[in-house]
C-alpha cells in the first residue's frame, strides 16, 4: 500500500511512465501535461457556469420580485 494511485502500484506506475517517455520523449511530456490541465480546468469550468448562471438569474429575479 506504499503507493497505491487509484489502484496501481508502483510497478504499473513506472511502466506508465516509461512508455510516455518512450512515446512523447522527456520534452515534451510538460507540453502535455500542461495542455491536459488546461482542458481540464476548462471543462471544470464550462461544466460550473450553468450552475453560476443559474444563481444570477435566481439573485436578480428575488431583486426584482421585492422592489
Amino acid at each position: 500500500m506504499l503507493a497505491m494511485i487509484g489502484g496501481l502500484g508502483v510497478g504499473e506506475l513506472l511502466l506508465i511512465v516509461l512508455l510516455l517517455v518512450l512515446l512523447f520523449g522527456a520534452r515534451r511530456i510538460p507540453e502535455i501535461a500542461r495542455g491536459l490541465g488546461k482542458g481540464i480546468r476548462n471543462f471544470k469550468t464550462s461544466v460550473s457556469e450553468p450552475e453560476r448562471l443559474e444563481e444570477r438569474s435566481s439573485d436578480s429575479e428575488d431583486r426584482s420580485g421585492r422592489s
